[in-house]
């Protein structure tokens, strides 16, 4: 992260903190539209506000979902009627930001609560982070016709520019998501580390067998995370138990599908306290997006011991810590064909990439700790105190 030009491993300790002042005073809000336990960026803020909890005095995390006097209306997101565009209470948020006096406030996404918390950051005379996890614009092509395409495609660049111009930094979790930074206008980027919860790392994980029988997907079942290509897997490798969890515009389609599939099984949205247990039961995780800027779910499965396969689409592949322990889908590969290749391998191989996993996963979680320590040092300001008189 800070001071970081490439994900090489942890960053050297050094006194960037205390020469900001007492870390232990820093006061944090984090200002999302995402909902923790709905995706991958609400899920990155709720696991490092866990983390940061044992650094500095506060961490607030506002955005929709828990606390329902947060917000306001919601509605249904165009394109995908499975998640919801929530508008914050101006009033409350507000309250609340007043009350913390936060020394920083992070913002991960250009929805209604992101451009808010830009608004409220230069009132408070707070430093804006902003944490740049999606490639909106990208996304779009995948839901809507080039001419539709273009309302939230302009829409997106103009809330990027927004949050880019007023951040003090853009964090990104990848090289090609900075890059798309750059492109955006944003003027300092660096990279930012993915924290682990800690349900995922303490529990030693469980060695695997010698056999693949138990794949898994997890993750929104939505075109950009071609989902199709596991159903498609389960339909040409029957010997294997495919389970696809998660919720999305495409599950009744998948639903249909699986009727057909002995081997498929599709429960639905999951609380993510459960996945633990589930990557704990599975051999192979598989991932084989068209769009993912990391891959939060594949980290999650390497810290839990688990073979990981992976698309080339994947940010998670650009982190040497990681990448080393991932199988990937080659170019014109089928997902079903790579996974009977990782499965053909010698156990002990499979099991040597476990083990790189489970020990890069946590390498990654300290890197990524330390990283937001620094980015804190480098641009909060724990020695004064917020203005808050024209806020």
């Amino acid at each position: 992260m800070s001071n970081v030009s490439s994900p090489q491993g942890p960053p050297r300790a050094d006194r960037t903190g205390e020469q900001a002042g007492d870390r232990t005073a820093w006061r944090i809000a984090v200002i999302s539209d995402a909902v923790a336990e709905r995706n991958g960026v609400g899920a990155y803020y709720s696991d490092l506000a866990e983390h940061l909890r044992d650094h500095v005095a506060a961490v607030a995390v506002l955005g929709p979902g828990g606390d329902g006097s947060l917000g306001s209306v919601a509605l249904p997101l165009p394109g995908d009627s499975t998640q919801k565009l929530s508008l914050p209470n101006l009033v409350t948020v507000r309250r609340r930001l007043l009350d913390l006096r936060p020394h920083a406030i992070v913002v991960p996404t250009p929805g209604p609560w992101g451009l808010l918390g830009a608004r409220m950051a230069g009132s408070l005379g707070a430093a804006l982070v902003v944490g740049f996890h999606t490639h909106y614009e990208r996304l779009a092509d995948l839901y809507w016709s080039t001419t539709l395409g273009m309302i939230p495609r302009s829409y997106m660049r103009m809330a990027n520019r927004f949050l880019f111009d007023r951040g003090a930094v853009v964090l990104a979790n990848s090289h090609a998501m900075a890059d798309a930074a750059r492109d955006l206008g944003a003027a300092s980027v660096d990279l930012m580390g993915t924290p682990i919860p800690r349900s995922f790392i303490d529990p030693a994980p469980l060695p695997l067998p010698d056999g693949v029988s138990r794949v898994l997907f997890a993750g929104r079942l939505a075109p950009e995370k071609n989902v199709q290509a596991v159903v498609d897997a389960a339909r040409a490798l029957p010997d294997i138990a495919f389970t696809i969890v998660g919720d999305g515009p495409m599950r009744a389609s998948l639903e249909d599908q699986a009727h057909a599939l002995p081997n498929l099984t599709l429960p639905g949205w999951l609380p993510r306290s459960h996945l633990p247990a589930l990557l704990d039961a599975t051999d192979v995780l598989v991932l084989p997006s068209h769009v993912e800027s990391l891959g939060t779910i594949a980290l999650e499965a390497l810290a839990r011991g688990r073979n990981v396969l992976v698309s080339a689409q994947c940010g998670i592949t650009e982190w040497p810590m990681l990448d080393r322990a991932l199988f990937r889908i080659g170019d014109g590969e089928t997902v079903a064909h790579a996974l009977a290749r990782v499965a053909s391998l010698d156990p002990t191989i499979r099991r040597r990439k476990a083990a790189l996993g489970a020990d890069g996963a946590r390498e990654m979680n300290a890197w990524a700790i330390q990283g937001w320590l620094n980015v804190l040092a480098a641009h909060a300001t724990p020695d004064a105190t917020p203005d808050t008189t024209d806020a």
